[in-house]
């Protein structure tokens, strides 16, 4: 089976007082539709992927200072990782989709493990500043849910959804 990456070339819908879940069905939908739309007879994901606590949306921080802020809003917290999977066929009609949703508590630390968990990740790449692949245990006190999500793509969903497109075995 061959793949192919090709980037959707969509304005994503990103507002900070988006429903988190909306938000991220509709882009993960969008960049699916688009690529599906230039090429038909192949099967395409689609996902996106954001991080939130209550409905604050916590996307890539632009700069050292946000990416601060957005860690330090979460010290002793629970937020929330969520991607939406989307995968299009237009040859035969094919659309499924899901939603996977993963629970993330950070420790209450301190200013100075902050500024220790800064000064070895690089946050500004990364969706709510942080990646629990990278040092956590600096900041991370569980998760529940799909590790994978956490990580960058639900990857167990994902084998669940092919499956379903008659893709794997």
């Amino acid at each position: 089976m061959r793949f192919e990456v090709i980037p959707a070339e969509v304005t994503e819908h990103e507002a900070h007082d988006a429903d988190p879940r909306e938000m991220v069905k509709h882009n993960a939908a969008l960049k699916a539709e688009w690529v599906a739309a230039r090429h038909p007879d192949a099967t395409v994901i689609g996902a996106d992927t954001t991080v939130f606590i209550g409905r604050t949306v916590l996307n890539k921080p632009r700069d050292p200072a946000e990416a601060r802020t957005m860690l330090k809003l979460r010290a002793g917290r629970t937020h929330t990782v969520f991607t939406w999977l989307a995968i299009r066929r237009p040859s035969d009609g094919l659309k499924l989709d899901q939603g996977v949703a993963s629970e993330v508590t950070f420790k209450a630390f301190d200013d100075a493990a902050l500024e220790l968990y800064l000064s070895r990740v690089h946050t500004l790449d990364k969706a709510g500043g942080y990646a629990i692949q990278e040092q956590g245990e600096l900041i991370i006190a569980g998760f529940t849910g799909s590790l994978t999500n956490i990580v960058g793509l639900p990857l167990e969903e994902m084998k669940q959804l092919l499956t379903r497109a008659g893709l794997t075995r």
